[in-house]
């Protein structure tokens, strides 16, 4: 009768056990050394394989620069053939070569090359812009990263904390002899918590594992690797007032300064649709020389203009503008995007700031104490099996809520930094 009544019990525990196992593989610092949370975004800030892509795309835009101030190489043109002559009777007179070679050059009008090398200068500080934009967007990606792996990782210790009691007390319940009704209820008590908290483990062990794989991937390192962020801490600072966090914005935002960007090439692109109505002049010098019964040599020069027969060049031109318009429609929608996400990430940022300066530095503290205080007045019967329960489950849920708290105060600080371009130091992190 008693291993039939064992047998219920022991299948969670086993399986509580290799969950612990597992969560203890990603968080004993005896295996795994604690990285600064610092280190860990500095390594990924200067290693990150997508950085080479922004680069090589600045390299393009400054080849292309350098290739639309020159003008279009002349081109060299070579005719030989050969030439008969016949009388009025129609006798040869004579034969021989001919042949001719001239050298054209094409004259753009005034102020074209300047337009193409505005547009091409447009086009490097856009690629700069979208590198500049990649790096700040990593950092902050890096920095709540880093934090999450070691939020998940604090959540699991504290979940196989409690589960620890958990099963150790039930050990105890089923070493005794289950008389009576109170030790039986008492015993199913413990073993639902045990099984919640089975769940809990195993979402804390998928935020690890998530957290950590993502981690790895921005670190150029392998997915499986290794890595245990130290325990930080956070210092939250205020953030400018309103009107100083949106003027910011406007000058500083990577998207905002290149919709602004687009529009100014825009510009371009208008004024050198307008100049290409204009012909360009291309200049021909030639020599020719021709050998039959008698040897003639013609030296001279050529010039050729196409003829605006067509309405293709303002057609150009309306295109340009219709994308003038719709770059400066984009820069007003941008404009309104822009102010929405400054004063949403502003209030996110207040309000979390605010919550967490309502807890105490020690909150967390006194809940893990007064969780191991519950468990050993349990045993000696002066607690009730609810208080237990209950104060186990608080000191889990305050951790969750400081954790998750940080972390989300963390995310809304360093995107009003990302979007405002100020660095007022929202979230001060250190080792």
């Amino acid at each position: 009768m008693k291993s039939s009544f064992l047998s219920p019990f022991h299948r969670p525990l086993v399986g509580l056990f290799l969950l612990a196992a597992s969560l203890r593989a990603q968080t004993l610092p005896a295996e795994n050394p604690a990285v600064p949370l610092p280190a860990v975004v500095q390594e990924i800030t200067s290693s990150n394989p997508e950085l080479k892509f922004y680069e090589a795309e600045i390299a393009v835009a400054k080849a292309r620069q350098k290739g639309a101030a020159l003008r279009s190489d002349p081109e060299l043109s070579l005719d030989v053939g050969r030439k008969r002559v016949r009388d009025m009777s129609g006798t040869l007179a004579g034969s021989g070569t001919a042949w001719s070679v001239s050298v054209t050059q094409t004259f753009e009008w005034p102020g074209r090359l300047a337009l193409r090398k505005a547009i091409a200068n447009s086009q490097v500080d856009l690629a700069e812009l979208g590198l500049n934009r990649f790096q700040n967007a990593l950092s902050g990606r890096a920095r709540t990263l880093a934090y999450t792996l070691h939020a998940a990782n604090a959540k699991a210790n504290a979940v196989r904390e409690v589960a620890d009691r958990f099963a150790a007390l039930k050990e105890t319940f089923l070493a005794r002899d289950p008389a009576g009704m109170t030790p039986l209820l008492e015993t199913r008590v413990i073993e639902a918590g045990e099984l919640a908290l089975q769940r809990r483990a195993t979402e804390a062990e998928l935020a690890v594992q998530a957290a950590l794989i993502e981690l790895n991937q921005l670190r150029g390192a392998a997915m499986d690797a290794p890595l245990r962020i130290a325990t930080p801490v956070l210092k939250l600072n205020e953030a400018p007032a309103t009107a100083a966090l949106m003027a910011a914005a406007r000058e500083n935002n990577f998207d905002y300064r290149m919709k602004r960007l687009e529009v100014e090439q825009q510009g371009f692109e208008v004024r050198l649709a307008r100049n290409e109505r204009y012909p360009a002049v291309s200049v021909s010098p030639f020599y020719s020389q021709e050998k039959a019964g008698d040897r003639q040599s013609v030296v001279g020069i050529g010039l050729s203009v196409p003829l605006p027969v067509t309405p293709r060049t303002r057609s150009a031109v309306d295109v340009a503008e219709a994308r003038r318009r719709q770059a400066e429609v984009a820069v007003i929608v941008a404009q309104r995007e822009l102010d929405r996400e400054v004063l949403t990430a502003a209030q996110a940022f207040s309000t979390k700031l605010a919550e967490t300066r309502r807890w105490a530095p020690e909150s967390v503290t006194k809940f893990q104490e007064a969780a191991a205080l519950s468990d050993r007045h349990y045993r000696l019967g002066a607690v009730p099996i609810a208080t237990y329960v209950e104060l186990q489950n608080s000191y889990l849920d305050a951790v969750e809520a400081l954790l998750n708290t940080q972390r989300e105060a963390l995310e809304a600080g360093l995107k009003l930094q990302q979007l405002t371009g100020l660095n007022f130091n929202p979230v001060e992190i250190t080792p």
